[in-house]
């Protein structure tokens, strides 16, 4: 006996199989109370002030005292003060602590309640730990403007006075040629004294003063022929660069982490800075430093500056990131330009320089000053020679392990020339109009 099939009727007149679909009662829903301003005030933050420990107001009906029947109907109902309670907070599925606890992991808990700052921003410290972030600025930039690299920090790479560079031959060069000298004087010594004729000492100083002037011609004009050097260096490709090759790059900087600042007209956004101040010495007066001479400029004070920063090839388009900070060698051939020429008469017209003087500790004497600044502002077009490194994706140019050297130069009489770090040009022509980045 085959089972009956049950059927219903739909409102539209249509029969079909089956029971009628039971429909099911819709649960209440719950109207969303908009959240209270709060004004600033952490006790009316609600459920966050729960969270940590902080006793807030409670706005809401349900949470009224009961009515006291004994109580004076006309006084007024003052908001409890609720303290906050671990179970409440947690058994809410809305609550703070169940999110944190799903999405963000548990909540560390310090010794003592964590403070909330009045605009209700989370802090790991007391509201009174320190001084905020705009005064820490304000601070660096102050000591950075009396101390110079303890404003920057480690990260900024502090330089000396100029480019050291130095003349190397081979010992065995250098043996023989003294050997020769040494021999020479003395044959023509032992000639003059036995013939009495002074030819013989005569021809020996022809032989040797030819090297004399040597050395000294290229002790005049060694800078010039290492600058010369550099900019006849080809420039190459970064995208054809391989790691470990000595190159020299050409384009546009861009500031890195750290931009500089020059200490004296304050020019923003800088990658290089130096500050030079050189003081005159007549037939008497005090020397600037140990190595000035009379009638001459010597340099009193020096500030000169360099972080890590990029450069965009011309020729690629490649960026790559230069690595002359935290204490890296650099070599930066960036001729500076004069700022102030300051004399006895005209030194009460710069109440700067005066200023400038009085954060260093330099003493303001009646002599003749000269105050010269260099920098390489960002968008500058600036030549770097350094060592391709990649390390995950990452294009750098770091300074050599090793002096490079320029050779002998023999077209201009010129020894081999050795100069360590990274060396940095820019062009002297250009002007203030940098490309702006």
């Amino acid at each position: 006996m085959g089972s009956r099939v049950q059927s219903h009727q739909l409102s539209n007149g249509l029969i079909v199989s089956g029971r009628p679909e039971q429909l099911k009662e819709r649960q209440p829903s719950m109207p969303l109370r908009a959240v209270p301003y709060t004004g600033g005030n952490v006790k009316k933050s609600g459920e966050l002030g729960k969270m940590f420990d902080i006793p807030v107001l409670d706005h809401s009906p349900s949470s009224a005292p009961p009515s006291n029947p004994n109580s004076n109907p006309n006084s007024k109902q003052q908001p409890q003060l609720l303290q906050p309670s671990r179970f409440s907070s947690s058994s809410q599925p809305n609550s703070g602590s169940m999110r944190s606890g799903s999405n963000s992991g548990p909540i560390r808990k310090s010794s003592g309640t964590m403070p909330l700052q009045p605009t209700g921003l989370i802090t790991s410290g007391p509201l009174s730990s320190g001084p905020s972030r705009s005064e820490q600025l304000g601070q660096a930039g102050q000591s950075g403007a009396v101390s110079g690299k303890a404003g920057y920090g480690p990260a900024v790479t502090s330089l000396g006075e100029g480019v050291g560079f130095r003349f190397r031959l081979s010992k065995a060069v250098v043996w023989m040629v003294m050997v020769v000298v040494a021999m020479g004087l003395l044959v023509g010594a032992f000639l003059m004294v036995a013939i009495k004729k002074v030819v013989v000492l005569g021809a020996v100083g022809a032989l040797v003063a030819p090297m004399g002037l040597g050395l000294v011609w290229n002790c005049i004009w060694g800078r010039k022929g290492l600058f010369g050097f550099v900019k006849r260096y080809p420039d190459a490709e970064l995208r054809g660069a391989v790691d470990g090759q000595y190159i020299k790059v050409t384009g546009v900087v861009t500031c890195g982490s750290i931009p500089l600042e020059s200490s004296y007209q304050r020019e923003p956004r800088c990658v290089y800075v130096s500050t030079e101040l050189y003081e005159y010495k007549g037939w008497g007066g005090k020397s600037a430093n140990s190595k000035q001479r009379c009638f001459s400029w010597g340099c009193k004070h020096s500030e000169k500056f360099v972080a890590d920063f990029y450069i965009s090839d011309f020729q690629s388009g490649l960026r790559a990131l230069v690595k002359a900070g935290y204490g890296s060698k650099v070599a930066p051939m960036i001729k500076p330009a004069t700022v102030l020429d300051v004399t006895k008469e005209n030194r009460d017209s710069f109440p700067s320089l005066l200023r400038w003087l009085a954060e260093r500790n330099l003493s303001n004497d009646d002599c003749i000053m000269r105050l010269k600044e260099g920098c390489i502002k960002e968008g500058s077009t600036v030549s770097v020679m350094g060592v391709v490194r990649r390390h995950d994706n990452v294009l750098m140019i770091v300074p050599p392990s090793e002096p490079i050297s320029t050779g002998c130069q023999w077209s201009r009489c010129l020894l081999p020339t050795y100069v360590e770090g990274l060396i940095l040009t820019c062009d002297d022509t250009q002007n203030d109009d940098v490309v702006p980045v």
